[in-house]
């Protein structure tokens, strides 16, 4: 199914092909818990940007190896470049525009002891 999402001022768009059925982290970390970030992964081949890489910045803390990229307008973070799943993005589930044709189900994310979470992730 192509979902289409992005930030609140609609600088950054982006769009991406997830199943009907998807599984969303819950993540209690510092910055997920702030902001309410809901993680669907999604592999890099299935997601597409469609407008607003000039208007993304990049942030990064800690070990330095996710980069969180907000809209420097808005400062909404859509998606970003986890740690935990190099090889995908991890679009915020709130960010889409429209989510309520997918089956969700939410999964506890221990962010805070992130090595011990991530040695649990499959």
């Amino acid at each position: 199914m192509k979902v289409q999402g992005g930030c609140h001022c609609k600088k950054v768009r982006f769009e991406a092909e997830v199943p009907l059925e998807v599984e969303v982290l819950d993540c209690n970390c510092s910055i997920c818990s702030a902001t309410g970030f809901r993680h669907l992964i999604v592999p890099h081949p299935d997601f597409r940007l469609l407008s607003g890489e000039q208007a993304l910045v990049s942030y990064r803390f800690g070990t330095g190896a996710a980069e969180h990229l907000f809209c420097g307008t808005c400062g909404i973070k859509s998606f970003y470049q986890p740690r935990s799943h190099r090889d995908s993005w991890s679009v915020n589930l709130n960010a889409l525009d429209d989510s309520s044709a997918l089956e969700v189900r939410a999964r506890p994310f221990d962010g805070r002891n992130w090595e011990t979470a991530k040695a649990g992730l499959t």
